[in-house]
């Protein structure tokens, strides 16, 4: 209090000093805050250290191709670093001693075949589990897992399975980072490819694949992965986001010897799926020089692709002398297949975009829907005035600018796909026309019959 006083009083005081006088008692006070700080640091000796004016670095630059030296010694200190963390998982034993203590310390009412843990018997089966198992008992995990018991209990199977597929994400995590050779948590292309064919052996639904195609059919399962994690080419996709995503439970299911012909068919890296669009790939190749040309391409599906989006589609994706090879095939078969995803219609977006001006105007739509036009009346049809498909898609999309349609426009509309297939494609145009008869009659019938028929 007496301080407090004393400061008021010279503050006070200064009110009545002159210039020369306020300037001294700056000197002082700063003279003071100085020894104060001194004080606070250390010794005099200590502040005016030079190295103490140097910043520590914090951040070391991974080692050019040119230091072999350096690449190994950063090889092994992370293999050393992942070993470790491998070994902090629980193994098989391991896994069988926790389930025997969570049965053990089972909560009461039993009265369903299924066992549930309060949260003293969560604490208690704790302590009794082994040190590697800790890091799962926790509140966080508890609150996470429940499921409205009246008891406030949690399901003893749902936290086992928890622990399990934690366990098994650090697992896939630390064997990826093996293939990581730059160790900045990212894959390449090549790096990928590695993981997938050392992967081969271990998945029963694949062993029926000649050595042959191995090639061929990792490029394939690589392709969704770099499409859809990938979708600004930097060739490269984060270990993280490989992880997050069902990619990698869709190529374990083929673990399963005993997997269904339907679940086969709709899995992208099954054996069969990977034959279909090679066989694909193949019979579009007319003169088997392993490439498409743009009368090759547009055989693909129905045959009802228009022109104006094959020329647009040789103009913006990557080709060589005119021709697309399997790698670029491949990235136009996963755009047209999965035409509701984000990462497809972007792809589709810039082929579509031919102004390059980040939208679609009156002018993009009138350009794509001519050729629509023009195979209506091949096929003897009354063509559509372009008036009528611009309204319509405009009401389907509902932009923020009424005078042009973006990329975020289409993915929030919720029915790009309807809009793309309305612009590139003959059957997708009569499918939304005849969308109505064809859920009345229950017509299953590819729309492109329709037109044959008229």
């Amino acid at each position: 209090m007496d301080l407090l006083k004393q400061r008021l009083q010279a503050i006070a005081a200064k009110g009545r000093l002159t210039e020369e006088e306020k300037q001294k008692a700056k000197k002082e006070e700063d003279a003071e805050v100085e020894r104060l700080y001194t004080e606070w640091r250390g010794s005099k000796q200590e502040t005016t250290d030079p190295s103490l004016k140097v910043i520590p670095r914090f951040y070391l630059k991974p080692p050019g191709d040119e230091d072999i030296l350096l690449q190994k010694l950063r090889e092994e200190a992370r293999a050393v670093f992942l070993q470790r963390r491998s070994e902090q998982l629980l193994d098989n034993d391991e896994l069988k001693a926790l389930y025997v203590t969570l049965d053990e310390h089972r909560t009461p009412p039993l009265d369903t075949t299924e066992g549930m843990l309060g949260w003293d018997d969560f604490c208690t089966a704790s302590e009794r589990a082994t040190p590697k198992c800790k890091r799962y008992f926790t509140p966080f995990v508890f609150a996470k897992l429940q499921q409205d018991d009246p008891y406030g209990r949690i399901s003893m199977m749902s936290f086992f399975n928890y622990v399990m597929r934690k366990i098994w994400l650090h697992q896939t995590r630390i064997g990826l980072s093996l293939y990581d050779v730059t160790g900045e948590g990212f894959l390449r292309e090549m790096d990928l490819e590695n993981y997938i064919l050392e992967m081969i052996p271990s998945l029963p639904q694949l062993n029926g694949l000649e050595k042959s195609f191995h090639n061929f059919y990792v490029c394939t399962a690589v392709r969704k992965f770099f499409f859809f994690l990938d979708p600004l080419r930097t060739g490269k996709i984060k270990i993280q986001d490989v992880l997050a995503c069902s990619f990698l439970d869709e190529l374990l299911e083929l673990r399963d010897e005993e997997l269904s012909k339907e679940a086969q068919e709709s899995n992208w890296f099954s054996a069969p799926s990977a034959l279909r669009v090679y066989g694909q790939y193949l019979n579009l190749d007319r003169d088997h020089n392993g490439m498409l040309s743009k009368s090759e391409l547009a055989r693909y599906g129905t045959g009802t692709l228009t022109t104006v989006f094959i020329d647009q589609v040789f103009q913006v994706c990557l080709t060589y002398d005119g021709e697309m090879d399997y790698k670029t095939y491949l990235d136009f078969v996963l755009a047209l297949e999965n035409r509701r995803e984000p990462q497809a219609l972007q792809y589709l977006f810039r082929i579509l975009d031919v102004q390059q001006t980040g939208c679609l105007n009156v002018f993009a739509l009138n350009y794509f829907f001519r050729a629509i036009q023009e195979q209506l009346k091949a096929h003897g049809q009354e063509p559509i005035l372009f008036e009528d498909i611009k309204d319509e898609v405009f009401d389907m999309v509902k932009p923020a600018d009424p005078l042009r349609i973006t990329l975020q426009d289409l993915v929030n509309c919720g029915q790009g796909d309807t809009v793309v297939s309305i612009l590139i494609d003959l059957n997708g145009f009569w499918t939304h026309e005849n969308r109505e008869v064809l859920v009345a009659e229950g017509d299953d019938a590819p729309a492109a019959a329709l037109v044959a028929e008229s």
